[in-house]
């Protein structure tokens, strides 16, 4: 059983502090890395527990804290605004995700060149949102907020909210297209598991998502599961007063983790740790 480490790393943009936690197995160094991104609920104890999970893999995991402060919002009065700011100011959502990339992609633990980055929910809403800037693909693609810099590996959107997106993905596209020339580079791959009756990812919103990832050039997978609605990898949904909105449902929470396994393993062949249930 890999043993594990963690420390808290605070990191800025802008003017705003933010306080990541890094989690990683003990003495390690250089290894290929998950930036994970928490949901609408911040960088609690349910994005903790899937970060440790993460790291028993042998990977060194980086959850970024988008609304700062390690804020826990627990009631949609107090998640609304949250997002809301960040839909409201996309170069301040953007920047805060690639402020959370810069800080983790400088730790000894991390393989700067070896990343890849998922989230639910509102976390998977992020990685999509920054791959649909184009700062994924090209270094010369800017969104406006510093995340030109930003390389993933790899994206992987867990019930991500898909109507969270903006719908413009001509930058992407236009870095794909430039980046095609180049024999050296690797598209990063997109992973999509999503509930088939989430009202936050419909059918009209998941067409326009892989229209712009085929725009782009890149590999994408979607993952599409009946009878599943939002929020289905979360044993708390099950306890929703809207279980048509948002609902647990165990076996496809379970699909959701084996098809991140696989996924990670094909990028991260060298992954080293056991998989938990």
């Amino acid at each position: 059983m890999i043993e594990l480490v963690t420390r808290d790393i605070a990191y800025r943009h802008g003017g705003t502090e933010m306080l990541g936690l890094l989690v990683a197995p003990t003495g390690a160094t250089g290894l290929p890395s998950v930036l994970l991104v928490h949901d609408a609920f911040g960088l609690g104890t349910e994005t903790q527990s899937i970060a440790s999970r993460l790291a028993a893999l042998g990977l060194t995991v980086f959850a970024a804290d988008v609304w700062a402060g390690r804020q826990l919002p627990a009631s949609p009065a107090e998640i609304g605004p949250l997002i809301g700011s960040m839909v409201a100011d996309r170069a301040q959502w953007h920047g805060r995700v690639a402020a959370a990339h810069a800080a983790a992609i400088t730790q000894p633990e991390v393989d700067p060149r070896a990343v890849v980055g998922l989230g639910h929910c509102f976390g998977g809403s992020s990685v999509l949102e920054l791959l649909r800037t184009g700062a994924l693909l090209d270094a010369s693609a800017s969104s406006g907020a510093g995340a030109a810099s930003v390389t993933l590996r790899g994206v992987v959107a867990i019930h991500a909210g898909l109507d969270l997106l903006a719908e413009d993905w001509d930058t992407a596209a236009a870095a794909g297209a430039a980046k095609k020339a180049d024999a050296g580079w690797l598209a990063p791959r997109v992973l999509i598991c999503s509930g088939a009756d989430d009202p936050m990812a419909t059918p009209e919103q998941r067409r326009v998502v892989q229209a712009g990832l085929d725009r782009a050039g890149i590999d994408w997978e979607l993952d599409l599961y009946s009878g599943t609605v939002h929020a289905f990898t979360s044993p708390n949904a099950a306890h929703s007063p809207e279980p048509e909105v948002f609902n647990y449902h165990p076996a496809n929470a379970g699909r959701a983790w084996s098809a991140t396994l696989r996924f990670l393993r094909e990028i991260f062949p060298e992954m080293s740790g056991t998989a938990s249930p």
